[in-house]
């Protein structure tokens, strides 16, 4: 059988290895506000030391995005050649990606490789419990093991989580209503930037127009997000933490790319008609802002001519004939 062990010692290694730094450089162990950081710490700079080493995969993510988007005006027209013939078309799409080098998933692949450091995390904090006999599993020792146990935010242990059980609340000393509370922020924080993570970069992008790349945007859009409302219950809160962290990373690290490397344009942004049947944003901005309109200019207005007076007789300019002399 397959084991995982090999990811539970890597994940608690960078765990304990950073626990310890910031401990060596005067970070309180005690709770402060009632949160242990260096704990804390150590669960946000596992998310940087991870999101380091797949920085290589997410430049190729994104030349990969772009290498699709390139293809779409191809795509469009195999999409118009074999209209209503879905298996030809779904071998022509797939024959066009080999020979371009391009792969649909790619835009998927640092998610999925994350998927494991996901799983490792959740089973090393789930192990927390301080009625565990076998405390120095995967290369923890006993102390660091008990102070783990103890860690909190905002008096929340972060092996706590909001489906916790009473008994299981009460091995961790924890309060009920603060653990429910503090996860149940974390987890509505935790949809939200999973949603603005793919929100910014269709924004960016736009809507694809081949429909297994749409479905795949509008499952990050919107599957994703909603399906952490039911999961996120089974969570510790330092899963969560995890999860909150690596999605504003992302957000930073995607609109520094997409300065530095900016998507080719689309029609409807630059006025510049395209060939690309990628939708453009309707919106622009992290948060969908609308830019101002311009100002329209109008027209001078007519200058009004004064009518005749009450009483007057009115002057007909046409008729009225060249002025007689006076002898």
């Amino acid at each position: 059988m397959f084991s995982l062990d090999w990811i539970y010692y890597a994940i608690s290694w960078i765990l304990l290895t950073w626990h310890s730094a910031w401990d060596a450089i005067g970070v309180p162990v005690d709770a402060v506000i009632g949160t242990n950081w260096a704990w804390i710490l150590a669960i946000v700079f596992l998310v940087v030391t991870v999101r380091v080493i797949l920085f290589p995969v997410f430049v190729k993510q994104i030349k990969s995005q772009r290498a699709m988007q390139a293809l779409q005006p191809k795509v469009k027209e195999l999409q118009e050649k074999h209209k209503g013939d879905r298996e030809t078309l779904q071998k022509e799409m797939m024959e066009l990606y080999r020979k371009e080098k391009a792969n649909p998933l790619m835009g998927c692949l640092p998610m999925f490789l994350q998927i494991p450091v996901f799983l490792g995390l959740f089973h090393v904090l789930r192990r927390l419990d301080p009625a565990k006999i076998n405390k120095t599993l995967y290369g923890w020792t006993v102390e660091q093991f008990d102070s783990a146990s103890s860690a909190k935010l905002f008096t929340a242990p972060i092996a706590g989580k909001f489906g916790s059980t009473a008994d299981e609340l009460a091995r961790l000393g924890a309060n009920g209503t603060t653990v429910k509370v503090i996860a149940g922020i974390l987890v509505l924080v935790m949809m939200g930037t999973t949603y603005l993570t793919s929100r910014q970069m269709i924004l960016k992008t736009g809507w694809a127009e081949d429909p297994q790349q749409k479905m795949v945007q509008r499952l990050m859009l919107y599957g994703i997000p909603l399906s952490l409302l039911v999961s996120g219950a089974i969570f510790p809160i330092g899963v969560i933490i995890y999860w909150v962290t690596n999605n504003l990373f992302t957000l930073g690290q995607q609109q520094w790319v997409l300065r530095k490397y900016p998507p080719p344009p689309t029609p409807g942004r630059t006025g510049v008609k395209s060939n690309s049947p990628v939708q453009p944003a309707k919106t622009a901005g992290l948060f969908g802002r609308k830019a101002a309109p311009a100002p329209v200019k109008q027209a001078p207005a007519t200058p009004k001519v004064a009518g005749p007076k009450p009483g007057a007789k009115p002057v007909n300019p046409k008729k009225s004939g060249p002025a007689k002399r006076q002898g």
